[in-house]
């Protein structure tokens, strides 16, 4: 298993391992309610428009994986934070170019989360 820098870098690295395991968490999970979910959409034969309600847990589901994988918080980069130690114990981020670096970051992983969990739902409706 790779070890993450464990300092922060701008617009890179805002989050430690142990802010990465709970996203990595919060992935599985929403995984597993659109897999799930799927499955009994299909199941009782629920009208396919109710497919695109799949959105929700893929994009969190995304959001979660994307965010271990680029060990980064969508939302520390918006509120200017980050985390190497303990969760819930965070840090400020004071320069101003930083946290501009940080809140493309941040807008890259909400866009990508977005666009997964459309794709996922259209998907789900189609097929």
């Amino acid at each position: 298993m790779e070890k993450t820098q464990n300092q922060y870098i701008p617009g890179v690295c805002n989050i430690g391992d142990e802010e990465i395991k709970m996203r990595k968490r919060a992935g599985w999970i929403g995984l597993i309610a659109t897999a799930v979910l799927w499955a009994l959409f299909i199941w009782f034969d629920i009208p396919s428009i109710w497919r695109l309600a799949l959105f929700l847990p893929a994009m969190m589901s995304a959001t979660g994986f994307l965010q271990a994988y680029m060990h980064f918080c969508a939302y520390f980069g918006f509120a200017s934070l980050f985390n190497f130690g303990n969760v819930g114990k965070t840090d400020s981020v004071q320069q101003a170019e930083f946290r501009v670096q940080d809140r493309r970051r941040a807008w890259q992983i909400v866009i990508y989360s977005i666009l997964i969990g459309l794709v996922a739902s259209l998907l789900a409706y189609v097929i």
